[in-house]
């Protein structure tokens, strides 16, 4: 079997695992959170998709990050990680900022320091995938919305760089974006 397919197959299987695991907002996700980024950071450089391949060094920390905030979140007074709520407006101006911010500096690096062919999608959905993972650790919902966007976005971007399997993970992803925000908001309405 190809290398390639392999880490597909994997990947696919981690993804969906994780999936379901923030689907019920189960601490668990940042484990195997810690294991796919392995798995796909190795497919992305074999498919010259370099931002998305640095990406998983962020999800990485990113995982051990929100396992920390999740795993502790109980214990501090007054967390904003404590339970599923809504982005407060107060941040909404510094996410968009950060997202431009990196949207701009990755891709002023690919297309400069690399041979990507995808330089402004692959830049784009790595800066909206660092908001959003941002939001998860905080239990915001409206990462649903932004994890929905870079989701379809990468399904084309992947078919376009010939992962087929991953492309229809992420579609998978982008349905099931639908669901953990309709998820989420019930248990908002709940609390």
């Amino acid at each position: 079997m190809d290398l390639k397919l392999f880490l597909q197959i994997v990947g696919v299987a981690l993804g969906l695992l994780y999936l379901y695991l923030e689907y019920k907002a189960d601490i668990r996700l940042w484990v195997v959170g810690l294991i796919m980024p392995c798995v796909h950071g190795l497919l992305y450089l074999k498919a010259g998709l370099y931002a998305d391949f640095s990406m998983q060094l962020y999800y990485i920390l990113a995982g051990l990050y929100g396992w920390i905030v999740w795993h502790n979140a109980p214990r501090k007074k007054d967390s904003s990680a404590r339970r599923i709520q809504h982005t407060p407006t107060r941040w909404i101006v510094p996410l968009v900022a950060v997202y431009a911010a990196a949207h701009g500096l990755i891709y002023l690096f690919l297309t400069h320091c690399t041979n990507s062919t995808v330089p402004f999608w692959d830049s784009l959905t790595t800066a909206l995938s660092v908001v959003a993972m941002w939001m998860l650790s905080r239990k915001l919902i409206e990462q649903w919305i932004i994890w929905g966007v870079v989701d379809l976005i990468t399904v084309g971007l992947y078919l376009y760089k010939d992962i087929p399997l991953t492309a229809s993970l992420y579609g998978l992803y982008t349905v099931l974006a639908v669901a953990g925000y309709l998820r989420w908001r019930k248990e908002i309405q709940r609390n």
